[in-house]
């Protein structure tokens, strides 16, 4: 009977499910720091996306995705910084 129960249970409700999703960015923020990496949301120029579809880091179809953009930029840095 109690496995019923847990059947016909509704979704969640909208308080735990922002817990959760609170939990799980603190978990994540908790990995970087483990990594010793940090979070930042920084501003590019358009000039900047330029210069990194020139250097061969950021195809030029692909400059208005961010996902690519960013992957971009960490090549660069990695290339320039070297992979600490």
């Amino acid at each position: 009977m109690a496995h019923d129960a847990e059947m016909i249970a509704g979704p969640p409700s909208a308080e735990s499910m922002a817990r959760s999703a609170a939990d799980e960015r603190m978990r994540l923020h908790r990995e970087r720091r483990r990594k010793g990496l940090r979070c930042l949301t920084i501003e590019l120029r358009e000039t900047e996306i330029e210069a990194l579809i020139r250097r061969g880091f950021l195809q030029a179809e692909m400059r208005n995705d961010a996902n690519a953009v960013s992957e971009a930029l960490y090549s660069h840095l990695d290339q320039t910084l070297g992979s600490l």
